[in-house]
């Protein structure tokens, strides 16, 4: 298997090192983003040994945990499982799929409680799904949680041996100096590679190790095949079929003109009151990103949701262009494709969520739309998304004229730049945002 280097592991590190005051960890993530190999890549390059308890497919440990869940006789039962010793400040206890067992999630808190000194780390594909039931006992404020997501770009240059591109496209960013043209080139099929094979470790790994991209819309698929059969057996059978529904109109939801999710897209007669759950389901899951829309882009954003408005991005731009059956040779020629601009667009959601932030998009009485908004600060920086060279709108002018914005960024084909306040950014330089 081949190492894939993740940004999430120097986090994980300092979580490892940290003397006081360290919780037990919960890692979240859609399924097969590589959260059960980054825990055992931790354990074995920074602990002296690893015990690791997968709680769903070990039903007889994880059933050990419906009585008494005090550390002390955990730490006996596990020793006694792997037959081996568990040593506080040198074993990494994992537990895998903790949605599985309820118990088992709360007694994390005990462990942050009473024993302190242990480095457990816990995760799961569903976690987000699970800790809404009502009858979870969550460790609220007993556990750091971090999210893991699918490899951005950067990640992907890294897993395809380019790390002083990567380091070069961070310059260029920094000081918003254009890129020698033979990199800018380079970068730009190494992105349009990405927007295909996308960010999940399987088909990276896949790529990585074949560079033929026609053979990677069979791991995605099946990949695709897991979230449905997770859907069946987290979910009841009626709530699936809404699930699957809601999962399977994202593509059409984005070639839209109007990329507001639409009910009726669904489902004839569809409603909030009759898909909103099977909503909620999938961003709890991991497998779709929520944009929220923004009635006014002023400080703070958050307060100005209209919560009933929002788009719906797959998490993993290399599923949507597989879902859609966009042909690759498109992507790869840059060709005037409509759906293009969808995936350009989803491409950055991806990149602004692996980067901690929350999601807004930006309408004006259906007059201008901008595709994102972020809040660094005080600042408030509308982002415009362009999938080729051809970068004219009125509407970047429009927002950044009505909110006297400190600047704005478009992002298309075009190399870094900047003119007045708006700044020009490559699709490839997104994960510097």
């Amino acid at each position: 298997m081949i190492c894939l280097r993740r940004k999430l592991e120097e986090k994980l590190v300092q979580w490892k090192d940290r003397s006081e005051g360290r919780m037990p960890l919960l890692l979240y993530g859609a399924r097969q983003v590589g959260k059960t190999y980054l825990l055992a890549e931790l354990g074995e390059k920074h602990f002296a040994n690893t015990v690791y308890i997968n709680l769903e497919t070990n039903p007889a440990v994880a059933g050990y945990f419906a009585d008494d869940i005090t550390p002390e006789r955990l730490i006996r039962f596990l020793e006694t499982t792997v037959n081996q010793e568990i040593i506080p400040g040198k074993t990494l206890i994992i537990f895998d799929e903790i949605q599985s067992c309820e118990r088992a999630l709360t007694s994390l808190k005990y462990f942050c409680e009473s024993a302190p000194e242990y480095h457990v780390a816990a995760a799961g594909s569903l976690l987000g799904v699970a800790i809404n039931r009502e009858h979870y006992s969550f460790p609220v404020g007993k556990v750091e949680s971090m999210t893991l997501f699918p490899l951005d770009f950067e990640e992907f240059l890294w897993a395809m041996g380019e790390e002083r591109l990567a380091q070069e496209i961070r310059r260029c960013f920094s000081l918003l100096e254009p890129m020698a043209e033979v990199l800018h080139q380079k970068a730009i099929e190494l992105y349009r590679y990405y927007l295909i094979v996308g960010g999940m470790p399987a088909c990276v790994e896949l790529f990585k190790r074949t560079g033929k991209l026609v053979l990677i819309p069979t791991s995605q698929n099946e990949i695709l095949n897991n979230y449905v059969a997770d859907m069946a057996k987290y979910a009841g059978a009626a709530d699936t079929v809404k699930i699957r529904a809601c999962f399977n109109s994202i593509p059409a939801q984005l070639a839209k003109e109007n990329k507001k999710f639409q009910y009726k897209v669904v489902q004839k007669g569809g409603s909030a009151s009759l898909f909103g759950v099977s909503i909620d389901w999938l961003t709890q899951a991991g497998i779709v990103l929520k944009c929220q829309k923004l009635e006014q882009a002023m400080n703070p954003i958050a307060v100005y949701v209209d919560l009933s408005s929002f788009k719906l991005y797959m998490s993993d731009v290399g599923l949507l262009v597989m879902k859609s059956g966009l042909p690759q040779q498109s992507v790869l020629t840059g060709e005037a494709n409509l759906f293009m601009g969808s995936v350009a667009e989803n491409y950055v959601a991806q990149a602004l969520a692996a980067n901690g932030h929350s999601l807004y998009y930006w309408t004006s009485e259906h007059t201008a739309e901008l595709d994102f908004v972020l809040q660094k600060g005080r600042d408030i920086i509308g982002i415009e998304v362009k999938k080729g060279t051809k970068v004219k709108s009125k509407s970047i002018n429009v927002f950044s004229q009505r909110y006297h914005s400190a600047y704005c960024i478009r992002f298309s084909e075009k190399n870094f730049g900047k003119t007045d306040n708006l700044w020009s950014v490559p699709l490839y330089g997104a994960f510097c945002v």
